[in-house]
């Protein structure tokens, strides 16, 4: 079936209008399934010895979702630059596209004694995600498991969620994704990507990679309620500390420590394992607030559901389109 270039435009239009005056209702609160508190981690650096082995479970597991880019990589308008870790695979000391977990090792003054302590870094995956609220293209959800997930398929690598993000957990990679179809160069920067509680393992009733292969206990993983419980049971047990419980609004991710977190962000920022500059070494912000609750992110947001529901309904009447004209 044939459509002219009038027919394309105007079903684009009409699909657009109809986005834009959904997107343009305002950052929506992201929930698991109607309140469904889903899964949850405790993460115990008491036990952790920083021997990188659900690292490598990680990469195993999900090198199948790794981006594949396909040069040359256009340059992103106005920046003039453009993120390619596609020749930096193998790094694995900060979050990348290719390596969704990492461990930061920071020497902490504790009491008196030099504590040496190993932190598994990855997507806390929030309970109120606002790297979910404040997605322009809506293609970053929560799951009823209680993993937040990026839709490749839609995203364009605006990096919204990287910037909304207490940790900027979410990271670039250019020259992959629905943009290349679309404006190269001009709309969007390529797809984000970062840990998805292996989704597709916990949905096969399998724990998610990295709690499997840690030969220490260090990473638990079960329903939330039941590892908020754990948390607090082991932080009494050793007279210590919960993170993530409150930061962001509240996570899935409960880490437990013997040293109080605020003296683990002070020296992983002072130490260098922690750079606001540089991606994927994030630190760990005590009591940090969630950007949802920001005024101003949620105009920015509305401010630019217009134009990525008229770009959103363009891809989908294209897709349409070529489909008919089969």
């Amino acid at each position: 079936m044939k459509v002219s270039r009038r027919e394309f435009l105007k079903r684009s239009l009409t699909a657009g209008v109809a986005g834009a005056m959904v997107l343009s209702q305002g950052p929506q609160q992201a929930n698991a399934a109607s309140g469904e508190q889903g899964y949850g981690t405790v993460i115990d650096l008491t036990k952790c010895t920083g021997c990188g082995v659900c690292v490598d479970a990680c990469r195993n597991a999900n090198q199948h979702k790794f981006p594949e880019p396909k040069g040359p990589i256009p340059v992103n308008w106005p920046t003039g630059k453009f993120e390619d870790w596609s020749k930096k695979r193998s790094i694995k000391d900060r979050l990348t596209p290719y390596n969704w977990t990492y461990i930061q090792k920071v020497k902490v003054k504790h009491q008196g004694q030099d504590v040496e302590i190993s932190i598994p870094r990855r997507c806390m995956h929030c309970d109120n995600p606002p790297c979910a609220n404040l997605c322009p293209f809506g293609v970053n959800n929560k799951t009823p498991e209680g993993a937040v997930v990026i839709d490749e398929n839609g995203c364009f690598g605006g990096a919204k969620c990287q910037a909304v993000c207490p940790w900027h957990i979410p990271q670039r990679q250019g020259g992959v994704g629905i943009y290349m179809k679309v404006l190269p160069g001009l709309i969007g920067g390529g797809v984000m990507y970062k840990c998805d509680l292996c989704l597709d393992r916990v949905k096969e009733g399998k724990q998610p990679a990295c709690v499997e292969a840690c030969p220490h206990g260090a990473i638990s993983f079960g329903p939330k309620e039941e590892m908020r419980k754990l948390a607090h049971q082991r932080a009494e047990e050793i007279g210590g500390y919960i993170y993530g419980e409150k930061e962001n609004g509240g996570t899935s991710t409960f880490y437990v420590s013997a040293v109080p977190f605020e003296e683990i962000n002070k020296a992983l920022i002072e130490q260098g394992v922690a750079d606001p500059e540089k991606p994927g070494k994030p630190a760990m912000p005590v009591k940090v607030k969630n950007a949802s609750d920001d005024p101003k992110e949620a105009m920015t947001s509305i401010a630019i559901a217009p134009v990525a529901g008229l770009v959103a309904a363009g891809i989908t009447a294209y897709k349409t389109l070529t489909r008919e004209g089969k």
